[in-house]
């Protein structure tokens, strides 16, 4: 079970990561494009930020504590820090693959709780994993140059 709250911490400050770093993006997009980036960045930090609650109410579900510090969400995280402003087209670029990492992470979490008899756990995560294939689908049609 410990290595299954690990991964939870794991996904908390992963999630978080990823809502930051959409925000960031959504705050400083550019160009031509500006309209619809803007708006596929707010989806995608929004559905994020919503996750958080969530996840880390399952971690105290678990009977263990949530993190909830810059510095512990820096070292748990598996989404690397973005300090530059890339173009919109990178930024999209980054997210997808951030995307496809944090969906890897959930899918690895999932077998855990399942492993562990953790059903609805199991069933929250699985939500998660059909919100990022979307996300997923979405940024890489977005990416998609002629």
């Amino acid at each position: 079970m410990e290595e299954l709250v690990q991964q939870m911490k794991v996904c908390l400050a992963s999630t978080f990561a990823f809502y930051l770093k959409a925000h960031n993006f959504h705050w400083n997009v550019e160009g031509p494009l500006f309209s619809p980036y803007h708006s596929l960045f707010e989806g995608v930090y929004a559905d994020a930020w919503n996750a958080v609650d969530s996840i880390a109410e399952h971690i105290r579900a678990l009977d263990s504590y949530a993190p909830g510090s810059m510095t512990r969400y820096s070292s748990l995280s598996i989404i690397d820090d973005q300090i530059n402003v890339p173009n919109a087209h990178k930024m999209v670029i980054e997210l997808l693959s951030d995307n496809g990492s944090l969906k890897s992470l959930l899918e690895k979490t999932c077998k855990l709780a399942e492993k562990n008899n953790q059903t609805g756990l199991s069933n929250f995560l699985q939500d998660r994993i059909d919100i990022h294939a979307k996300q997923g689908w979405m940024l890489k049609a977005t990416a998609k140059v002629s």
